[in-house]
């Protein structure tokens, strides 16, 4: 018997890197999951992968016209007892070559989208249920050409917080993870579009670049998700750090990373995200 046996998931951006693993660790574990994706192509391919216990639907969080995510849920379930709030963009830029373009590019999909996808979940969402939100250890970081990118997961980080309190009188609970430099295509495309993202990708490469590595590191991306969603982490509001690449980084303020961790969940003052 699965710790989601009888659960629905939805798990945004789930047509691809964390989000298609934590799909699949979510319906191994016994849950219904719907995942949603941009590309056509990329969704079948995913919902082929799962194999079972899925639905994918084609649409884009910054659309906030297109209802018809949560129309097909209701229809379908009824209900979700699992929010993963998962899709995001990064694109690099340094301050005095930031587009108003850019910026919306990525606060549109980052911080609208996510806000309204969570904010239309809602009315399906049971006492007991969990949001899940995905930031990032940049969200606290001062990494180069990162400001737009690293401002909308601050703010991700920010919405678990202030949700904890508008949501603890029906019993739900918001938390947020913060990966580090996880190996994804999508991290791959970023790394290869710039100047700046060819600087990050020798930086990463330093830290270990083996494929069991890789793969340790995403795996500990979705053990986290899976944890927040099993009410393992004590502290609603918390922000559960999995740092990926960054592990091994090294300064007078912050060799507290390389020390073992046993319990997941510390509070944003500790982030370095």
């Amino acid at each position: 018997m699965g710790r989601l046996d009888g659960k629905i998931a939805l798990v945004t951006g789930g047509n691809g890197g964390i989000g298609l693993a934590t799909a699949k660790e979510f319906v191994s574990e016994g849950a219904y999951v719907f995942i949603t994706g941009r590309r056509k192509a990329e969704l079948e391919a995913a919902v082929a992968d799962i194999a079972k216990n899925v639905s994918g639907v084609q649409g884009d969080v910054a659309n906030l016209e297109d209802d018809r995510l949560f129309a097909r849920i209701k229809q379908d379930k009824g209900k979700l007892d699992i929010v993963f709030a998962n899709a995001g963009v990064a694109r690099y830029s340094s301050l005095g070559e930031i587009t108003p373009e850019l910026y919306d590019s990525i606060f549109n999909i980052n911080v609208k989208g996510l806000l309204f996808t969570v904010q239309k979940a809602l009315p399906l969402i049971p006492e007991g249920g969990s949001i899940i939100l995905n930031a990032s250890i940049v969200g606290s970081k001062g990494l180069p050409a990162n400001s737009v990118y690293s401002a909308t997961k601050a703010a991700v980080r920010s919405f678990a917080r202030t949700w904890t309190t508008d949501l603890k009188g029906r019993g739900i609970r918001v938390n947020a993870v913060s990966p580090g430099s996880i190996d994804t295509p999508g991290l791959g495309d970023l790394l290869a579009s710039s100047d700046a993202g060819e600087q990050r990708r020798k930086f990463i490469s330093t830290r270990g670049s083996s494929r069991q590595a890789r793969q340790t590191r995403g795996d500990s991306q979705i053990s986290s998700v899976s944890r927040l969603r099993r009410r393992e982490l004590l502290s609603p509001g918390s922000n559960c750090l999995s740092m990926g690449d960054l592990r091994k980084f090294k300064s007078r303020n912050a060799t507290w990373l390389t020390q073992p961790r046993t319990k997941l969940g510390r509070s944003d003052s500790s982030s370095i995200r």
